[in-house]
This record gives structure tokens, sequence and C-alpha cells, in this order.
């Protein structure tokens, strides 16, 4: 190779340094540098010469130790005159010996195990504090029994997933189609999420598809917003002091409001019967008829009974409206056939990915493809009138660009391993015994004439209305979390909004995941009954003022009488996907 080659391969960035020097220290380092021969234009298949740029300050040294530099080619580098330093002794450029090696600067290999060093410390050394923090919420879950129903325990491949290499990659776009380079493996990994998501809920690929990116479910839904909807359009869904979620359009009495989803879109409710609980499907049809929303959403956070898809889709027709379920909650029980499916009648169905599915945190969206329906009448509800819908395309692109990044590819390998066991007769035996446990539990609540919402439960949560006890759901839930029961306080239909709201919800997909049966939850509404009367009594004795309440609690026996019996219960219990 000749100079004026490594000239052009230095100019054109086609060198590489072996070691990393900063500009200001090139006067003192000496740099080895590699050059392609085949920059060149050889015809020759010539192999990389490691070569060497020496600084002129070294030329003296050398010479008075006999050397002989004066084939050596001159020139400089950002203003630093540098020489390459040619074979010497009858070394060919072409023999593939090695050439002779300068010393290495020093200090240069512990600046790179210094980096080495703190980036491989394990987390109890790197960070001691978040590592003590972190153990003591292992050990409050150990203790503790887990009753919200939004929560549950992940498997160990799953979390195995989610604390894996895959956090590095950047990988924005869709499989294929992505803005960086390098994906080829987290491509095969979300399509195999897609083959799974569309496999877990027996659905044909033909008819729907799917985006496993969403970062939760809020996400999910607004992204179907973003791409379906124009701003100030019109959804209507659950209210959420009925049950509903704060992502389908929510506003406080007064007018505040509270979901992003009703701040660039119009929202209007439809509520239960306050007399039932259940969906009065009657007064939402007169209602959706009336307001004529673009989205028609069922679904909710605390709704314990059956959805009437079929119901909802005639509503739907009649309106003209898209008909989307969120069936974050009821995902798993629908995977299992469990419940009812939305996928007959739905065009849209979006969930978070944890909850009763038991993946990790986060959300998908399926959607409809390919021909539509005439039998349903969806020519009133998909858009811009063709044979076809048109969801894909605007969902995908709702997501990335419009609202998120480039997607967790640690939780969508955690998904597919999720969906995997979803597919099994395990986990079908799994939510049977949820929905065992969450009749059992209700069961013996109502024996101990306790109220439910709806009067029990067809599904894996119930809604324990407390204003029969005079009980402010806020006061109860802080009294279980002071026992190491973990649940929370829900509106109940009536309550003048979600801020004191009268009842708790409770769910058993968590405690189920640990190897709790019927008998366990028997015993757990012996606990729940006893933090009641501990509530009760506090509140009698201090007052219902939150300060003179709080006060109550402090040193108060019952209440560690009450946690010593919960955590000698649920220590019983082994946690899924790790050891305590």
């Amino acid at each position: 190779m000749d100079s004026q080659c490594a000239r052009s391969a230095l100019s054109l960035g086609f060198i590489s340094h072996t070691s990393s020097v900063s500009r200001a220290s090139a006067a003192d380092s000496p740099i080895s540098l590699q050059i392609d021969s085949s920059f060149c234009g050889s015809s020759n298949s010539v192999p990389s010469v490691p070569l060497q740029l020496l600084e002129q300050k070294e030329e003296k040294i050398e010479l008075e130790n006999g050397e002989d530099h004066s084939e050596d080619e001159k020139f400089s580098i950002l203003g630093h005159p540098m020489r390459l330093k040619r074979p010497r002794d009858g070394q060919s450029l072409l023999c593939g010996s090695a050439p002779k090696r300068v010393a290495v600067e020093p200090g240069l290999e512990a600046r790179r195990a210094a980096v080495r060093a703190w980036g491989n410390q394990p987390l109890a050394v790197a960070d001691p504090e978040v590592h003590a923090i972190m153990e003591k919420e292992g050990q409050r879950q150990f203790r503790g029994i887990e009753l919200i129903a939004s929560e549950n325990f992940v498997s160990r491949a799953v979390m195995e997933a989610l604390g894996s290499h895959l956090t590095n990659k950047y990988s924005e776009g869709m499989p294929g189609a992505r803005y960086y380079t390098g994906n080829q493996h987290i491509d095969q990994i979300e399509l195999i999420c897609w083959e799974r998501a569309l496999a877990a809920f027996n659905l044909d690929s033909e008819k729907w598809g799917v985006n496993v990116q969403p970062y939760s479910c809020t996400s999910a839904n607004f992204a179907v917003y973003t791409g379906l909807l124009l701003p100030k359009d019109r959804i209507m869904g659950l209210d959420s002091p009925s049950g509903g979620h704060l992502s389908h359009g929510y506003y406080t009495p007064s007018g505040k409001k509270f979901s992003a989803a009703s701040i660039f879109f119009e929202s209007l409710p439809y509520k239960v019967n306050p007399q039932t609980g259940y969906i009065d499907y009657e007064k939402l049809e007169d209602k959706a008829l009336d307001f004529r929303p673009k989205i028609l959403i069922c679904g909710g956070s605390s709704y314990p009974r059956e959805w009437d898809f079929a119901r909802l889709r005639q509503i739907a027709d009649k309106c003209g409206a898209v008909l989307m379920c969120d069936m974050a909650h009821i995902s798993g029980l629908v995977a299992a056939k469990e419940c009812a499916s939305p996928f007959e009648y739905c065009d849209i169905v979006t969930s978070t990915t944890h909850k009763s599915l038991r993946g990790p945190r986060g959300g998908i969206i399926f959607y409809r493809r390919g021909v539509k329906s005439r039998k349903q009448g969806l020519h009133l509800s998909c858009g811009d009138g063709s044979a076809h819908y048109d969801f894909e395309e605007k969902i995908n692109f709702a997501v990335f660009p419009s609202l998120q990044g480039g997607p967790h590819n640690n939780h969508i390998a955690a998904l597919a391993i999720a969906l995997k066991q979803v597919a099994t007769l395990e986990y079908k035996a799994y939510i049977q015994q949820v929905k065992k446990n969450a009749q059992a539990l209700a069961s013996a609540l109502l024996k101990r004439k306790c109220r439910l919402v709806t009067g029990g439960t067809d599904n894996h949560l119930l809604l324990w209305d407390l204003t029969a006890l005079g009980l402010a759901g806020k006061y109860y839930e802080k009294v279980c979390e002071m026992c190491y029961i973990t649940l929370n306080k829900s509106a109940i239909f009536g309550d003048n909004g979600s801020i004191s709201p009268g009842g708790v919800r409770i769910g058993t997909p968590a405690m189920t995941s640990r190897g709790c049966l019927e008998a366990d939850f028997e015993t757990i509404a012996d606990f729940l009954l006893r933090a009641a009367q501990i509530t009760i009594t506090v509140q009698r004795e201090h007052g219902k003022f939150q300060r003179d309440f709080l006060k109550g609690l402090e040193n108060n026996k019952d209440i560690v009488e009450l946690r010593n019996r919960v955590e000698a219960f649920a220590s019983q219990f082994a946690m899924p996907g790790f050891d305590i």
C-alpha cells in the first residue's frame, strides 16, 4: 500500500483506531491504525496490514538507537506532525508477518479496565441504596396478601426476559422497516409475538392484525383514538364511578377533565343501574343514538359482570360507531375461554399485558383487517366506506411515530413468552382457579353480611360497598395496607366523584399465582372483615377527619396482631419468579 493510499484512507475514515485516544492527547500518544488494502483498488486479495503512526519527536530517540527512517512517509493529522512507519527487515506487506508493536500509552489498559469494572458490577455493589429498597419490596410482596385486581406475579421466564440485554437495542418502526440497523433478531422476536398473540385468542391472521408495541393499555387506547379520530370527535365509554376507566374519558361533576381522552376528544359516559350495579343497555342505546359517538367503548377496570357484546354491536351499528373493547382486566379469562369474547363482535380490542394475562407490564392492540363483514352492518362504522377495513395503517402509524418512540424489546420478548404460556392447559386451569377463588371470596363476604356491588362476580374481581358500614374506602384501604393487605379504594356508582370513594376493589389473580385455593380465600375473607372492624373502631374513637384517623392507627395493637397473622399466612406461599 503506498502513502497516497494511506492518506486517502485517513481522510475518508477507513482507518480504525484500536485504542481510544482523545484529540488533546494525540501529541503524546502512539496510535495504531489498520488500513484495508482493498480500498486502494488492488486486484489482489491483500489482507489488512497494521500500520503504525509515530510522532516526529520519537525520531530523535530512534536515530540514536541506529534506526534509519529515511523511507518513512511524513505528514500531519489535525496539525500534529506524524509519519507512516513502513515495515523493516524484509517484512512484506503481503506475507502476513506481524509488524513490530509499539508500546501502548501508559495507563491505557487501566482506563479500559476501569470502564469495564463499573459496567459489570452487580446491583448490590453498583447501587446498594436502590438494591436495599428493592429487597424490601421483595419482602413486602412475600409477606403480604396482594388483592389489587390489576396486579399479578409474572413467571420466572418472563422476569428473566425483562432483565435481559434486549433492553439495549433501539428498534423504532415495524419489523422489516426499522429506523436503525441491527434489528434482524429483534424482528424475529416481534414477529413471534404477533403470531402468539393471535394464537392465544384463536384469531385468524387474515381477519385480525396486532400491534404489540404500546407501553400501556392507556397508550394503546389513545393510539386508537389518535389513529381513527380528529380532535374533538366523540367517544363514549363506561363512567369511571360505574367501573369504567379514565382512558375512556372522564370528567368530574364540576366539569374538570381528568383524562387526555376527554381533553382532546368529546366524551360522554354511560352508567350502570344504581339499584342493580349492572350496565343499563337501554339507557346506553338512547344516549348513544343522541350523542352519536364515533367510537363506542366497552370494558372497564372494576365491573364484576359479563359484557353483552352482541347488544353493544347492535347499538354501535345503529349509531354508526366503531365498537372498541378494552379487555385489560379480563384478557386472561378471554384467552382461556372462561368469559365472553369481544372478538366476535368488536372492531378493535385493546388490553394490558399483565393483570389476568400474567405477562409483563404493557399494552396491545388487535384490529380487524381484510374484507368487512356485511352481517354486522359494519359499513357504518369503519371509516372510508370501502369494502376493506382501514384500521391497520392508521393504528400502527399512531403508535409510531405519532405517540411513541422505540418499543421496549425486553417487554415484547417477555410478552411472547407469556403468550406461549397462555396457550397451555396449565394456564386454563390457572384461570379457572382465579374464578373459583373470586366466587369463594364473594360467598365468604356475603355470608358475613357484607354488601357486594351486583351481589357477586362473574370474573376475577369483586366490589365491596363499604357505605353500609359507614366507612370510606380510603380509610379501610390504609388499615389494610398497615396489616400487609393491599387492595384499592374504588368508586361506587352514586358517589360524588372518585375523591372519597365508598368501596374497595378486590381481585384474586395475584394470590392464585402464589397457589391460594378456595379455602385460603375463606381465611382471607376473615382478615378483610377484621380489618373492617378495626377501621370502624378507630373511626369511632378518633373521628373521621383524616389527621385524627391516621393518628389513631399509630401503635395500634389490633393492627399489629392482624399484621402478624397476615404475615404468617402469606409466608406459606412461594413467590413466582424469585426466591425469598
